[in-house]
């Protein structure tokens, strides 16, 4: 079951390990927004431990704009992107997967509008 996210640049914890903080490079329309999160251990240390799947779609229109899968790109600065290709105006939902080897950690989801 998927947790809802607290919102953009708080803190969320995956048990008591590890926890992120997400956000988009700039405030979502139309168009490619990139969505960053950012790992940290329990200590504040940025971490790369994970790996993080997710997954973007219009829950109003089921199927009709999803993205499936996808695995988080990783940047220089140990930052996880993913692409979220917004192509139509409304509720968008983006689900996050995070895995530690092949075992699931901890799922959560946040909405936004455009």
């Amino acid at each position: 079951m998927y947790n809802t996210l607290p919102g953009y640049g708080k803190k969320c914890w995956i048990g008591e390990n590890y926890y992120f903080i997400y956000k988009f490079d700039r405030p979502p329309k139309i168009g490619t927004a990139i969505l960053k999160v950012q790992l940290f251990d329990k200590k504040g240390k940025r971490s790369t431990d994970l790996s993080i799947l997710g997954n973007y779609s219009m829950p109003s229109m089921k199927g009709a704009h999803d993205s499936g899968e996808q695995s988080f790109k990783m940047n220089k600065k140990a930052d996880y992107l993913l692409p979220v290709n917004i192509v139509m105006p409304g509720e968008w939902e983006v689900k996050l997967t995070f895995m530690n080897g092949k075992k699931i950690i901890y799922l959560g989801k946040f909405r936004f509008n455009v």
